[in-house]
């Protein structure tokens, strides 16, 4: 198949080109990014800015079978001032609403349009179990993601729609994982806040590998949660993180200090509890290499 993915050269991006790739499937990759020197290897890389439109850049959507949809500002690269708050919506909002004229005007659209989201879709959530079936939230992430949501299953009038909404994504150098164990190697390590917060997780590779049963799964339209069937607090964690570097985890960082340091950032990405289920993967078969918190972080470090 013809794949084309927006936000491809981001860490997932990289991580479900890898594996597409693998699978024998021909890539474009959508990217702010300029090619680097000896990308040849790489999936093709066309430049786009996304603006709400399609632009001279649609013409790669056209024949293509599958597009993806990654493109979005990161939600931890800095302090969420007003304008921050704006541009973390407004990427997502303009990337989705530009990819998704170009399908409309495509003259054969794709069969599947997949587009990410996020857990923040379901707000925080306490102890509960939260499915696809779980009402969004009404937080500043529940909103960001269910607007971004709404652009893109305006492409259901062409194509299936798919909505990734992805837990935490582990892995050895990218992602969260590095700047989390960081504590715990200088021997400081310890749960966040009061540490029963719920945090769903995912191993990178069981993450690529679901996003691509996604797209070959004709059954599956609407929301899928991306996530390890095992969810633990944020105190397991934080223990299972000390058992897999072998070192001490019982330094706790205070909610208020993380709230001092961080703003709202703190709450929505650290002390939210989001006890989430991949409910809809599950019923419909998939399976998972890294179900267990211990065997992911034992594989990652």
């Amino acid at each position: 198949m013809k794949i084309v993915i927006a936000g491809g050269s981001g860490f997932l991006g990289r991580a479900l080109s890898d594996a597409l790739r693998t699978a024998g499937h021909e890539l474009v990759v959508l990217s702010r990014r300029r090619p680097q020197p000896g990308a040849e290897a790489m999936p093709a890389i066309v430049p786009w800015t996304p603006d709400g439109s399609a632009g001279a850049w649609a013409s790669v959507i056209e024949g293509a079978d599958v597009v993806v949809n990654l493109a979005g500002e990161s939600i931890a690269a800095g302090r969420w001032s007003e304008a921050r708050k704006r541009a973390i919506l407004g990427s997502r909002v303009m990337a989705t609403r530009s990819l998704v004229a170009a399908i409309e005007a495509a003259t054969k659209p794709p069969r599947a349009f997949v587009s990410a989201s996020a857990q923040g879709y379901y707000g925080d959530r306490g102890s509960g179990e939260v499915t696809e079936a779980t009402p969004a939230g009404n937080d500043f992430l529940a909103n960001v993601c269910a607007r971004w949501e709404t652009e893109a299953l305006r492409a259901e009038r062409s194509s299936r729609v798919v909505l990734l909404r992805t837990g935490l994504v582990l892995a050895a150098s990218e992602g969260a994982l590095p700047r989390m164990v960081l504590p715990f190697k200088a021997f400081g390590g310890g749960p966040v806040g009061t540490g029963r917060q719920y945090m769903a997780w995912i191993h990178w590779r069981d993450w690529a590998d679901l996003v691509a049963w996604a797209i070959g799964n004709d059954r599956l339209a609407g929301p899928l949660n991306l996530s390890a069937p095992q969810p633990v607090t944020n105190a397991d964690l934080s223990a299972a993180i000390g058992r897999a570097l072998h070192r001490p985890s019982w330094l706790p960082a205070p909610a208020f200090a993380l709230r001092v340091a961080l703003g709202e950032m703190a709450d929505a990405l650290l002390l939210t509890s989001i006890r989430m289920l991949p409910a809809r993967a599950l019923q419909l078969g998939f399976r998972f290499q890294f179900e267990k918190i211990d065997a992911a972080l034992h594989n990652l470090l």
